[in-house]
């Protein structure tokens, strides 16, 4: 009975933020959100990605058993995917009270990529794809630092209690994303090679960081047809590029075709991986090796 008692008195003076039914619920879109939520957070608060290993966000529709958890959910951290503004709407009717932040606001936003290649056209002409915004805004570090932060204060104010924690653990993530911005930036500047070549244009942000560029093969969300296909073998051989770069969520075949040809290979890297500075240090890897 004493133990049982001792039990009691432990369980009701626990801190409430490690109680399960008071934690915060937290939403966010893509995994690597998640990751930085759940760096910061610690055990106070719950995460959840909306969109899941192996899922492509641009066709992603919740399920209802996350629609039933958004429902009671705190806050929903967007990163700026085109579809969150579908997804707000029916986010809202459940839960009007959530509290929404978009860490993509106050980013720069660029233009996504299009390729073009043809008669009469200078062999490494791009333009940007009929001003459709890049939303892949986590594939650079240092913008990641200014999301973890805003992150930090938003789950500062929903608890203040645990603010100093919350600055402290922050500070460790973003200890380790300059260490990691640093070791990127160092590696990548000896590249002779600066361009690179890739399925779906998903690694702009890290390219404008790290002063590289990249060449899709998918333009527009189209398939290349055969005309644009043997224009981008040719400008592969021209620029000597060995290595094509592929999402697992996408179809590699027009990746395997260009590499075939040019006697390359494909590197299927996620961009929605969850391990975030796993996926920058083997993309950096792959281009390193590529580029010897």
């Amino acid at each position: 009975m004493r133990t049982r008692l001792l039990s009691f008195i432990a369980l009701i003076c626990m801190p409430a933020a490690l109680l399960g039914a008071d934690r915060i619920q937290v939403f966010v879109t893509v995994l690597p959100q998640q990751t930085f939520v759940e760096r910061i957070a610690g055990a106070g608060v719950q995460v959840e990605a909306l969109v899941g290993t192996g899922s492509n966000p641009h066709a992603y529709e919740p399920t209802p058993g996350q629609i039933a958890r958004l429902a009671e959910a705190d806050v929903y951290f967007g990163i700026g995917l085109p579809m969150e503004t579908a997804w707000m709407k029916r986010i809202r009717a459940v839960n009007p009270e959530i509290r929404v932040v978009d860490l993509s606001d106050g980013i720069s936003r660029r233009r996504l990529e299009a390729h073009e290649h043809g008669h009469g056209a200078e062999p490494d002409h791009h333009h940007e794809s009929g001003g459709e915004q890049d939303p892949h805004i986590w594939t650079s570090p240092p913008l990641v630092i200014g999301m973890a932060e805003r992150i930090a204060g938003t789950l500062s104010e929903l608890d203040p209690e645990q603010a100093a924690e919350y600055e402290a653990r922050l500070a460790d993530f973003i200890a380790e994303l300059k260490a990691l911005d640093a070791d990127t930036r160092t590696r990548l500047d000896r590249l002779k090679h600066r361009r690179f070549m890739v399925y779906h244009p998903s690694w702009g942000y890290f390219a404008d960081t790290y002063g590289l560029t990249q060449i899709p093969i998918e333009a527009e969300g189209k398939e290349p047809g055969p005309r644009r296909l043997a224009a981008l073998i040719d400008q592969a051989r021209r620029e000597d590029v060995r290595v094509i770069l592929a999402q697992p969520q996408l179809s590699t075949k027009a990746a395997e075709q260009v590499a075939q040809e040019i006697g390359g290979r494909v590197e299927v890297i996620d961009t929605l991986a969850a391990d975030y500075i796993g996926a920058i240090r083997r993309l950096t890897r792959v281009l390193t090796s590529a580029d010897e």
